[in-house]
């Protein structure tokens, strides 16, 4: 990862929305008045917005909550890392899992290549969201992780709740919506050898504060937190739940596999008894969703007869 150190320690300053001037902040760092602007120019590429009036300085458009280890307090799993600005969470888990804990996670402020599913970017603007990725170790293997995106989304949907966030629905297989917007996305990547165990990172990217301005790089209908709670800064506590749902749901799941996340989600399920359509590959597949079997795979009812599918993306269906 690059050196960001004198950027971070800018936007640290910034975090505030005051007006800080070019030479406090030049002081502070120990560098020159120029070097702080040209670090502000950098900074805008991170997806915020710097105000710069003369004999005031920079400020920030709005005020950011930056993550805290001394606010993520949960201490049943290895301390998370923080970083500030990463490629991905999920890349940066995945060129280290020799090296982890079963358990070792991370947040990021910044993802300079944000992805979800089926290599879509994820928008990820400093500050904004909860960028976050989990490392855990299936001893039993690669068919241990038989729907595992299904239980993740569960534990996503009760930290969410923790902090007031109701009327929550599950998109299969892995995205979190609140009156048919999109909130929260999960994407899972693992390692697996025949006979080994499973090596299996969890992504989870929340939307907590994101800025309108990114709606023309956004494909879909979206929300965020703070528009549903109406409250500012709750990425730290969001961060906590978020740890403390995902490991009592990783123990469940370990030990019981899918079956006790399987009524919690059908009643989440945003698409059951609707006409959807089945994207798979270049196939598409038409039917009423009938929800999830024991194993997660999506049960469709077409013509009185009912199929199952474990693959795939699903939409409303058109026409």
């Amino acid at each position: 990862m690059k050196d960001h150190a004198k950027k971070l320690a800018i936007l640290k300053k910034l975090s505030d929305g005051r007006f800080h001037s070019g030479e406090d902040l030049g002081e502070s760092l120990s560098i020159s008045r120029s070097a702080i602007s040209k670090h502000i120019t950098a900074i805008q590429d991170w997806g915020l917005l710097i105000y710069k009036v003369k004999g005031k300085g920079y400020a920030l458009s709005v005020p950011i909550e930056l993550l805290s280890l001394n606010s993520i307090t949960y201490n049943k799993l290895p301390k998370p890392e923080l970083l500030g600005v990463v490629d991905s969470t999920n890349q940066y888990l995945l060129n280290r899992m020799d090296q982890l804990d079963s358990g070792q996670s991370c947040f990021s402020e910044y993802q300079e290549s944000g992805r979800g599913r089926r290599g879509r970017t994820w928008v990820s603007p400093f500050g904004g969201n909860i960028y976050f990725s989990l490392y855990w170790k299936l001893d039993n293997g690669l068919a241990a992780t038989m729907g595992l995106s299904l239980a993740v989304g569960v534990a996503v949907v009760n930290a969410l709740e923790k902090l007031g966030c109701n009327n929550l629905k599950l998109k299969w297989p892995n995205d979190i919506y609140w009156n048919d917007k999109k909130l929260a996305g999960v994407l899972i990547e693992l390692s697996a050898q025949s006979g080994g165990a499973a090596h299996v990172v969890i992504g989870v990217g929340i939307n907590v504060a994101l800025d309108p301005r990114f709606d023309a790089e956004i494909d879909q209908p979206w929300v965020d937190l703070t528009s549903i709670l109406g409250k500012k800064n709750q990425r730290n506590r969001l961060a906590n739940e978020l740890l403390i749902s995902l490991h009592q749901s990783m123990i469940e799941f370990e030990t019981f596999g899918l079956k006790p996340f399987v009524k919690r989600w059908k009643n989440l399920d945003n698409f059951m008894d609707k006409e959807i359509t089945l994207q798979m590959g270049s196939n598409k597949i038409y039917g009423v969703c009938k929800g999830i079997d024991e194993q997660g795979a999506i049960l469709l009812e077409h013509n009185g007869q009912t199929a199952s599918f474990i693959g795939g993306e699903i939409s409303i269906k058109k026409g």
